[in-house]
């Protein structure tokens, strides 16, 4: 895949996704359409550091490809870092910011023959909120789909509403978030235990898997475990 050229993108809004957590809407002014596969991410370059290599930060892309030159990233403060404290405190509405990218091959593998398992926490939802809804618009066909999605609290949920409308709209889409220091009405645990409960009669399945380092490594070893091969498994680490 051929690498990008850097580029400059003008934030165009900002809401705040939790307490946390933000979104952030970038236009590309020189393109009229920024085109991406659902999963892939950019590469900011932010002055922070006089060496280029300790400046980048990737994100996957929230949004999905709807003919526009806007994209959407979700990213979650970091108060020990240096790129998410300048994003939060120095970007505003009309600040530029150079990027590269669309890149990565974490994408749906084309066409979706088999169950899908999406299992992320925290932030690791950007990709495959993007995929979801690319699926959903374009009216894609597929099996049965399963966003196994963890987090801590119920607050710091992300795209919660919007994810449960999805459910209610989309055949065949389930829609499972989980608390790992909270009590409410839905889930409580692990994404893990999730899984391996809908995987007991090990029906085909693609996994893709989306979180830190140390979730995708016992994610792995668990889906393996299943008696699934690791052709089966896809993944994107962050942080």
């Amino acid at each position: 895949m051929a690498l990008q050229p850097w580029r400059i993108g003008i934030v165009i809004k900002i809401e705040d996704e939790t307490p946390d957590t933000k979104r952030f809407w970038i236009k590309v002014p020189e393109l009229d359409i920024f085109d991406f596969i659902p999963g892939q991410f950019v590469t900011l370059d932010l002055p922070i550091h006089e060496k280029p290599n300790k400046r980048w930060r990737s994100y996957s892309i929230a949004s999905w490809p709807d003919k526009s030159n806007v994209f959407e990233l979700l990213i979650v403060l970091n108060p020990n870092g240096l790129g998410t404290p300048y994003l939060f405190n120095e970007i505003k509405v009309g600040s530029e910011i150079t990027f590269r990218g669309p890149q990565g091959v974490f994408i749906l593998k084309q066409p979706i023959e088999k169950d899908i398992y999406l299992i992320c926490t925290g932030t690791g939802i950007a990709p495959f909120r993007s995929m979801v809804n690319f699926i959903q618009q374009n009216q894609i066909s597929y099996n049965r789909i399963f966003l196994i999605y963890g987090c801590r609290n119920k607050n710091n949920l992300l795209y919660y509403e919007e994810m449960n409308k999805l459910e209610t709209i989309m055949p065949n889409l389930k829609y499972i978030p989980t608390l790992s220091r909270d009590t409410w009405d839905g889930k409580t645990g692990y994404v893990h235990d999730i899984y391996e409960i809908l995987c007991v009669n090990k029906n085909p399945a693609d996994f893709y898997l989306c979180s830190w380092k140390n979730m995708i490594d016992e994610a792995k070893e668990r889906i393996l475990k299943l008696g699934y091969d690791k052709t089966d498994i896809h993944l994107e680490i962050y942080g």
